[in-house]
């Protein structure tokens, strides 16, 4: 139904007999754009059965690859969340280095991949891809406050009443972020994860202070910070972090933003209705912009971060994304009329820093 940026990539690096692996959070839609590809061999780890078998003995999945009659001959095998057995990779570098199969993975959670002491991430052979939710490049909505109150998760986008993408939204959250999420974070403290969960929802796209959240949690600020690595690793937020560099400044902040992956699973992770004032539509409307650029760079594998620019006493600069040999920075409206006041802050910091030669303001013109 949507035709996604990344399938090009992926029809790329298969027709070049590489193996590939598809990391992103739940429902943004990696498996649906798997199931478009021809395999020989499918395996649903989210399956109970097959989970536990593999748990026995991961080698199964190199006696089962061998004794198929195309073993060697182009056989091409899908493993669906593989974190939830990773040292299937293990057996997989086997598979892959004697040529016995194409391997296609995808899973939900870096941390459940990287904690297995003795796993083998194949390095070189590998073709590593990031999914994220619908960008704005790969759908033709075009209500804006619609985008920041139900996000951009595919599932979402295709149901027509909204009271029924709220309770998907609602059941999103209940059993991926409240249940699978904190079972990650390995936390027996329910109502503290629960609520650490709400704020870290309600704080997305601001400045986090841990000590701050954990005052309010009753939690020390280093379970604060565990947990936050956790939402990371299973690509429910992304961290942001400052631009420092400055001759002149000598406060700018240097704490980081955090950004929920989607836009409607924030909302409702945070316990906001779905009826919001026009000054935290404000505040959606940049994360959004940031959540687009995060995209962008990620597709166009521009080796150039997404980052933030702030002086506590003086000019702020929403996003700024800087490389090599580019930093740009770009102020964000939600209104269609821009003053040139509006452009005070991006004028100082191209002042400040040569290397700067524009900045945008991206705003609802």
């Amino acid at each position: 139904m949507f035709k996604r940026a990344i399938k090009a990539e992926l029809d790329r690096a298969l027709k070049r007999g590489k193996s590939v692996l598809i990391l992103g959070p739940r429902q943004v839609g990696k498996t649906t754009l798997l199931e478009e590809e021809k395999y020989d061999i499918s395996i649903s780890l989210l399956i109970e059965k097959n989970r536990l078998k593999y748990e026995r003995d991961p080698d199964l999945l190199i006696k089962e690859i061998e004794a198929h009659p195309k073993a060697g001959k182009g056989l091409c095998v899908f493993v669906d969340e593989v974190q939830l057995v990773p040292k299937l990779l293990n057996a997989s570098q086997y598979i892959i280095d004697k040529k016995r199969a194409q391997m296609i993975f995808t899973g939900s959670s870096a941390r459940k991949l990287r904690k297995t002491a003795d796993l083998n991430l194949l390095p070189g052979r590998l073709v590593l891809l990031k999914m994220d939710g619908l960008s704005r490049i790969e759908h033709k909505h075009e209500n804006i406050e619609d985008l920041l109150i139900y996000g951009e998760l595919p599932g979402i986008m295709t149901v027509k009443l909204k009271k029924d993408r709220e309770l998907d939204l609602e059941s999103y959250v209940l059993t991926y972020l409240e249940e699978e999420i904190r079972k990650e974070a390995a936390t027996k403290n329910l109502p503290a994860f629960y609520r650490f969960l709400e704020l870290a929802a309600l704080e997305s796209g601001r400045i986090v202070s841990f000590r701050k959240i954990a005052a309010e949690v009753g939690i020390g600020h280093t379970t604060i910070s565990a947990y936050y690595e956790v939402l990371e690793d299973s690509f429910i937020v992304s961290r942001i972090d400052p631009f420092t560099t400055s001759s002149t400044r000598k406060k700018l902040t240097k704490s980081s933003r955090y950004l929920f992956f989607d836009l409607g699973v924030r909302r409702v992770a945070a316990k906001e209705g779905a009826q919001l004032g026009k000054p935290r539509l404000g505040e959606l409307f940049e994360q959004y912009v940031g959540l687009e650029l995060l995209k962008l760079l990620k597709l166009r594998h521009e080796r150039a971060d997404l980052s933030f620019w702030r002086d506590p006493d003086g000019p702020e600069i929403d996003w700024l994304i800087k490389g090599r040999d580019i930093l740009v920075p770009i102020e964000v409206k939600y209104r269609e009329k821009v003053e040139k006041s509006d452009c005070r802050h991006l004028e100082t910091f191209l002042k400040e820093y040569e290397e700067a030669t524009h900045g945008y303001v991206i705003c609802l013109t």
